[in-house]
């Protein structure tokens, strides 16, 4: 799986929280500056060649849906992260992020439950 450039997640994110939708509708769901509708189009066609999304034909034009989950987008990318950034190791970057967020010993058990409890 390719990593998404920056304007393409933002893309892929109106897709996974709209499912099906034409390159108008998401158009405004998208951060400004607003790109327009030809530079969308071209980075949905993208992001169909690199598998992220496909589409159906409703009359001439078409409407795109989302062909990998964001779950597994983030799996993907959080090991990537873990990969680059912590040598390959989970407690090291939650233990980065506890840090960095100064999480409190609550907040710590309830990720703890979280994980326990599979409910994230």
């Amino acid at each position: 799986m390719q990593k998404l450039a920056k304007r393409e997640e933002q893309i892929m994110q109106v897709y996974w929280d709209l499912g099906k939708a034409f390159i108008k509708e998401v158009i405004p769901q998208l951060p400004e500056p607003k790109p327009h509708y030809n530079s969308v189009a071209t980075m949905v066609k993208i992001l169909e060649e690199k598998g992220f999304l496909d589409h159906d034909s409703v009359g001439n034009v078409y409407r795109y849906f989302p062909v990998i989950s964001r779950e597994d987008y983030q799996k993907h990318a959080m090991k990537d992260i873990v990969s680059q950034y912590f040598d390959n190791s989970y407690p090291r970057m939650l233990a980065f992020f506890a840090k960095e967020q100064n999480l409190t010993e609550d907040e710590l058990q309830e990720i703890l439950h979280m994980i326990k409890t599979d409910k994230p």
